[in-house]
């Protein structure tokens, strides 16, 4: 079977190393209880002492026990919690090699690490704020959004964020009519193709509180927000809202929709954070291929202690597999 892309389906998920100080090494053995079939591409140097660990030379056999090692050295050893400017320039080579691998249709999709975007920066001149934008830059500038999404509970939660990383102060400015049409449209035609949703449901939330209660408490919602959403509704999208994102996100209020489309980064991620946080998945929209992570970061505190839980980082596996059939049946 194979994907829009002409991608094999029953091929491999990537799953790139990350930060080689951070606990993304010594989870790659306990993804092996994801189920799913998975390289891990990094240098094997990095990997906890005592890792059944077997390097291939393609992605077209696994073996059949223990973790399958995408050989990609890097020019240090790694020390848990101690990040080396040396290896930064390997972050990035990996990031950018399993996405040649998938884009050559290698691999099903990939499940990226967590990275330290500083250490990235200050050791190889990183210019992307994070994965999501650099995974569109090489996807030749693709237009993207960050989806959070919930994985134990019922009603799912899946949220985007129409702006992500800056202050609060610049997101009126910043949440612009193109800016969230873009993230509606994505997430839309994301639903449809990798989640199988055939007609989506969306709730848009407000920017203000109350969303704006009528001009009361904020203007955005009647001067433009409003006849956005109409537009949009006109052209048959299933879209609710603006809608007051404080009652959005409660078990009646979830089941009314697939995904919500919020104004800022709090916004969206403290209801999945709080309803999921073992449990929540990031997954980019909008790329050519498929690309979850786990919802957390390179936990460089508690790296190699033995005590990081690998729930998040298996569900993200596991959901880069269920996305990768999604679009493959879709073709």
């Amino acid at each position: 079977m194979r994907s829009s892309a002409g991608r094999d389906v029953t091929r491999p998920i990537i799953v790139t190393c990350g930060e080689p100080a951070g606990i993304g090494p010594e989870l790659a053995p306990r993804l092996l209880d994801a189920g799913v079939p998975f390289v891990w591409l990094g240098d094997p140097r990095h990997l906890q002492g005592g890792t059944d660990w077997t390097e291939i030379e393609t992605l077209d056999t696994l073996p059949d026990q223990g973790l399958a090692v995408l050989r990609h050295d890097f020019a240090a050893p790694a020390m848990p919690g101690r990040i080396d400017p040396a290896n930064a320039a390997g972050v990035i080579d990996v990031i950018e090699r399993a996405v040649s691998l998938v884009m050559d249709g290698q691999a099903s999709g990939i499940c990226t690490m967590p990275i330290n975007k500083k250490a990235l920066k200050d050791g190889a001149g990183f210019g992307f704020p994070g994965h999501t934008e650099f995974l569109a830059h090489l996807a030749g500038n693709a237009t993207v959004a960050m989806m959070l999404a919930s994985t134990t509970v019922d009603p799912p939660c899946r949220v985007v964020p129409a702006t992500i990383h800056i202050a609060i102060s610049d997101v009126p400015d910043a949440l612009t009519p193109d800016a969230l049409e873009s993230a509606i449209r994505v997430t839309h035609d994301a639903l449809i193709r990798d989640f199988g949703i055939s007609a989506p449901r969306l709730a848009v939330a407000g920017l203000n509180p109350h969303a704006g209660e009528g001009g009361a408490m904020g203007v955005e919602e009647v001067d433009w927000i409003n006849a956005l959403l109409d537009r949009l509704r006109d052209e048959g999208m299933r879209i609710s809202g603006p809608l007051p994102a404080d009652t959005m996100f409660h078990a009646p209020a979830r089941a009314r929709y697939d995904a919500a489309i919020c104004a800022y980064h709090d916004q969206a991620l403290i209801p999945v954070k709080t309803l999921d946080f073992a449990g929540g998945v990031n997954v980019t929209l909008g790329l050519p291929f498929i690309r979850t992570s786990p919802d957390h970061g390179t936990a460089l505190d508690i790296a190699g202690k033995g005590i990081a839980d690998p729930d998040s980082a298996i569900a993200a596996l596991r959901m880069a597999w269920q996305l990768a059939q999604s679009r493959g049946r879709g073709a």
